[in-house]
């Protein structure tokens, strides 16, 4: 493979931001991030939990809620493509926020030709195979008719549902091994052979950002993870010389 192309271009990968009115400091750090580091972007990737939970659609004139959609809208003044993929807390994003936002909200996992590579994304939930209850969880929540009856329910309802089940997993977390919580490596190789061998994959959700160097069957493939925005932004930056972590201020 040989990446060619204008090096001055690349694109941005962040994820799990989890903004939310409760923590100001990072829904200011991530405006800063849009009106700034982003625009130079060719594109804009966002790989899930870009809320710390969303309750639906008919929440866009909420505030906080209205602040990220404005900073998000911006971009698309400056010529940035925007792109989201569903986490495991705003999975209930819809096409109106999307319109709203001005992004194209994409199926999880997602191949893209970037810069002349083959990258795979993904938020990485589905791939946290060992956590049984949350997988059986997950395929609850992510069937339509479970979201056509959650969301039929009136807005303060839903947002009290949701905050006693971010309540009930931090419990549960704290009786979970670290392993349990990370991607499985049997299923990391069959998603990648699945989509055959990418030059990168790239995830979020386990909050351990890192590189890692993966040989499968013949093929080298450079998987990384995207850290949290819990007390500082994590971003990857890609261009023709492939992946790397940009600091953020």
């Amino acid at each position: 493979m040989q990446p060619s192309g204008n090096e001055d271009r690349h694109t941005l990968l962040i994820s799990d931001l989890h903004l939310c009115a409760s923590r100001p400091a990072i829904t200011d750090q991530f405006v800063r991030f849009i009106d700034t580091t982003a625009r130079r972007a060719d594109a804009l990737y966002i790989l899930g939990d870009l809320f710390e939970y969303w309750a639906g659609d008919d929440d866009l004139a909420d505030p906080h809620n209205q602040t990220v959609i404005q900073a998000l809208k911006r971009l698309s003044t400056h010529s940035v493509s925007c792109y989201l993929i569903h986490g495991n807390r705003d999975f209930l994003l819809g096409n109106e926020f999307a319109e709203t936002a001005n992004l194209q909200i994409l199926q999880d996992p997602t191949m893209h030709d970037l810069h002349g590579y083959r990258v795979l994304l993904s938020h990485g939930d589905a791939l946290c195979t060992d956590d049984l209850a949350y997988q059986e969880f997950r395929q609850q929540v992510r069937h339509p008719a479970w979201q056509a009856q959650f969301l039929a329910q009136p807005l303060s309802a839903r947002k009290a549902q949701i905050e006693a089940l971010r309540m009930r997993s931090e419990q549960e977390k704290s009786g979970k091994s670290e392993v349990i919580m990370d991607v499985n490596q049997d299923a990391v190789f069959a998603l990648l052979r699945a989509y055959d061998y990418p030059d990168i994959f790239i995830h979020g959700h386990t909050h351990r950002p890192a590189r890692h160097d993966i040989e499968i069957d013949r093929h080298h493939i450079v998987r990384w993870v995207l850290g949290d925005w819990y007390e500082q932004g994590s971003c990857l930056r890609l261009d023709t010389d492939g992946c790397k972590a940009l600091p953020l201020v």
